[in-house]
């Protein structure tokens, strides 16, 4: 569950210093040809088979958001570090996206709507889960969709969202909701992993 202990470790990290070598971990910046064709399987599960107006919150540099344009889609992410969305916007030239530089749980989108909410490794760093979930399926238009990646990581004091606890804060907001394991996927995080690691995927 998310408490104020993950909540420091995620604020404590200066994201702007992070951002010159955020995409060295294999499953960030997608550089390994094998990460990079996992993730780009993954996305075309999860995403709508036609084009659709993606929201990227958290976006960091820009990984997920270039793999989903690569499909097809129309993208529009959100970071609070300047210099993550610097990156972005470098790595998407010429790509049908914008990146807005703002805070994920309350993004600077005024009343545009979107297809989907695609958010990595966030959700769990931010205060109020519940609230922030139920202000993100205000940006989602009928039939949209969220596509959460989290986890929990940590074997002495683990930080993250369950999968049981983020699906129960998911139910009331969304008709169906699936759940997939993902620690088993090495090729996802260029390593073996042992924690938990998972994508929710819930329609509205």
């Amino acid at each position: 569950m998310t408490n104020q202990s993950d909540r420091a470790v995620a604020v404590s990290v200066d994201w702007d210093a992070e951002a010159a070598g955020f995409d060295e971990e294999p499953d960030h910046g997608l550089r390994d040809p094998d990460v990079r064709l996992a993730w780009a399987g993954r996305l075309r599960t999860w995403l709508p088979e036609r084009p659709a107006d993606v929201l990227d919150l958290g976006c960091g540099t820009g990984s997920l958001a270039l793999l989903a344009a690569e499909q097809g889609h129309r993208v529009t992410g959100v970071d609070s570090s300047p210099a993550m969305v610097e990156r972005a916007r470098a790595k998407l030239a010429g790509r049908d996206a914008v990146f807005l530089i703002g805070d994920a749980a309350a993004p600077p989108v005024g009343e545009r709507l979107y297809d989907v909410v695609l958010v990595r490794h966030v959700l769990w760093a931010l205060p109020d889960p519940a609230r922030v979930l139920r202000r993100w399926r205000g940006l989602l238009r009928p039939g949209g969709r969220f596509v959460l990646v989290e986890g929990v990581w940590g074997t002495v004091t683990p930080v993250g969202v369950p999968a049981d606890r983020l699906t129960a804060l998911l139910t009331p907001l969304a008709g169906h909701v699936r759940v997939e394991g993902l620690s088993a996927e090495t090729a996802l995080w260029g390593k073996e992993v042992d924690d938990e690691r998972y994508a929710v995927v819930a329609t509205v």
